[in-house]
């Protein structure tokens, strides 16, 4: 057990189900493992399946059942079918993370309008897509936890290097106060998790590459107050929290992990022309 979820009581989570999205690597990887170190059995999702079989390897090999349903999000046939294989194999559903989706660095004038639609669709569209299924079934049992990640681009700061994706994710924040004003009263918890800078492949592959600047890195470190990215598992940890006893009266917040990131400057990924 690493040392981030050891602070938790041993099988909190034992006979419960957490539905992971984006699950196969980087945050949403950690996050299923966490929970799967705490006693749950776990339903992974994401279009990349190979990623998804090492993860889910991984989860087995700590004795927790896995659940592998490759999915695409937008797809609302895709989602009916992970939601109800999930809930015939597992039972039920207690946790969603809606940890699926992407973005890329893009000025706004060079953003055409597929690229626009498809992270919109992918972030605030496919986010409701799972939300929506399977808050009917916690609202039906009366019980359940959701937790949609976000990023801290998605505040009153904008998002210079991802005009989509943050216009989406402000989406998400929204509609997480909205449902929990709605699902509250079924004993269901919404809120959003808002993570900075994440040391992951995909962060370095994905957005790091994208800059003009060959010591993105070092710089975006340097504004960092913490001096340093965050780690996968600070992001878990605090879903892991989130889904448990002591967070029940927690609902329709969002918290953001981000070493105190979005009190100090941006380092743009790309400068305005």
């Amino acid at each position: 057990m690493t040392a981030l979820t050891s602070i938790f009581a041993d099988h909190l989570f034992l006979g419960k189900t957490v539905l992971v999205t984006g699950g196969g690597r980087g945050i949403g990887r950690e996050i299923a493992l966490a929970f799967a170190r705490l006693g749950a059995d776990c339903v992974i999702a994401s279009r990349q399946v190979e990623a998804l079989a090492s993860t889910a390897a991984e989860i087995e090999a700590l004795g927790r059942r896995c659940l592998v349903v490759p999915t695409n999000i937008r797809d609302t046939e895709s989602v009916d079918n992970l939601v109800e294989q999930a809930i015939e194999q597992m039972g039920q559903i207690d946790f969603l993370i809606n940890n699926a989706g992407g973005q890329f660095p893009a000025n706004p004038l060079d953003i055409s309008d597929n690229g626009w639609r498809a992270v919109v669709d992918l972030n605030l569209n496919g986010t409701w897509n799972v939300t929506n299924r399977v808050g009917r079934h916690m609202v039906a049992r009366g019980f359940g936890a959701i937790v949609n990640i976000v990023h801290i681009y998605s505040y009153a700061r904008g998002a210079p290097d991802f005009p989509h994706s943050g216009a989406a994710r402000a989406g998400v924040v929204n509609l997480t106060k909205s449902l929990a004003f709605h699902w509250a009263r079924h004993n269901v918890t919404i809120n959003c998790v808002a993570p900075g800078t994440i040391s992951t492949d995909g962060v370095r592959e994905e957005e790091f590459a994208a800059s003009d600047k060959e010591d993105y890195e070092d710089l975006a470190i340097a504004q960092i107050p913490a001096k340093r990215l965050g780690e996968a598992d600070e992001t878990a940890s605090l879903c892991v929290f989130l889904c448990s006893p002591g967070a029940r009266y927690i609902n329709g917040s969002d918290l953001v992990v981000d070493g105190g990131n979005g009190l100090a400057s941006w380092v743009p990924l790309i400068e305005p022309a």
